[in-house]
């Protein structure tokens, strides 16, 4: 299993819950709530790296290989334990000489 280079992401990260519920709703106003799945409530992180243009290379290079497919061991910041992330998606700026700017959405994913 491939880990997230040792990079922090800058202050910011945004992390995003949305459970899977299932819901019915009946003629008196009641409603009855279930979640749905065993694995129902992922998580997705928005990030940012404002990194060297050396660290933004290691960090593209990695997400490159692993094509939006293979997932990867990160550390959101904050906590303590590691999490199975796949990122579809991220872009680089390049605002000045040897400075990047890396945005990328990291979606929690489940499996062996």
């Amino acid at each position: 299993m491939a880990i997230f280079p040792a990079i922090a992401p800058t202050y910011g990260t945004t992390k995003q819950s949305q459970p899977a519920v299932r819901s019915a709703r009946f003629g008196s106003g009641y409603e009855q709530r279930t979640q749905f799945g065993i694995n129902q409530n992922p998580k997705i992180y928005s990030l940012t790296f404002k990194v060297s243009q050396t660290d933004s290379d290691t960090i593209e290079t990695f997400l490159d290989a692993r094509g939006a497919v293979e997932s990867f061991d990160f550390t959101p910041p904050g906590e303590l334990s590691s999490v199975k992330v796949v990122c579809r998606q991220w872009s680089k700026t390049i605002p000045y000489l040897n400075r990047a700017e890396i945005s990328a959405t990291f979606e929690q994913v489940f499996e062996p």
